[in-house]
């Protein structure tokens, strides 16, 4: 049977996995499964079963700031333990983020974020969009949102000391930052800063329009 080349979706759906077991096997700063399973194959039928482990993390939260005023783009910076053996070192710019608790929804995680992590108030979020940032490894979901704000002046130092946080928020001309992700430059070089500013670079406009009427 041919497949219709303008259907996006996938030909099987969850109901196609069959889990037989799971089992915590690291439960500290992050949660680590494993899973025996088996699922269907193209071919017909079912596969084998196999066993895989799974990195737990839930839903997680980016803000990036913009001030289409003025110009400016801001960005933390803060040491990563994954970026360890990264050329540029272990401290990393990118969006303001922070993990969804039980009860809160995806706008109070931004707003909370940008308080702890920036300093700052906003009225209006911009979505941008959700995504799996590695789904062969973990079952994290990321959704990204745009601040506007008024940006001159607000660099500093912030972060939870309770939880080790020592952040930079840093303040960037937009070209700046643009020219950054758009070369092989590896200055900024995270999915979720990367989506957020080329998502900027496409909307600008609209979102200099809103700031032009307000």
């Amino acid at each position: 049977m041919s497949s219709d080349k303008t259907d996006l979706k996938p030909q099987f759906t969850r109901g196609a996995v069959d889990i037989l077991s799971r089992k915590t096997v690291y439960d500290g700063f992050f949660k680590m499964h494993k899973l025996r399973l088996r699922h269907r194959l193209y071919r017909g039928g079912w596969g084998g079963e196999m066993e895989r482990e799974l990195f737990v993390r839930g839903h997680a939260v980016g803000v990036l700031l913009f001030d289409p005023e003025h110009q400016l783009v801001a960005l933390i910076e803060q040491f990563r333990i994954g970026a360890l053996e990264r050329e540029a070192g272990p401290w990393c710019l990118e969006v303001v983020a922070g993990m969804v608790e039980e009860g809160e929804s995806l706008e109070d995680v931004a707003r909370r974020e940008l308080q702890e992590e920036a300093g700052l108030e906003v009225q209006e979020l911009h979505f941008i969009r959700s995504y799996l940032p590695s789904p062969g490894g973990t079952c994290e979901r990321m959704h990204l949102f745009c601040a506007c704000a008024d940006l001159r002046g607000i660099e500093g130092h912030f972060g939870l000391a309770e939880e080790h946080e020592d952040i930079r928020l840093r303040v960037f001309p937009l070209e700046t930052v643009l020219e950054a992700v758009n070369s092989a430059d590896d200055a900024i070089d995270n999915a979720a800063s990367i989506i957020s500013l080329q998502w900027l670079q496409l909307n600008r406009s609209r979102l200099e329009t809103g700031a032009t009427r307000g």
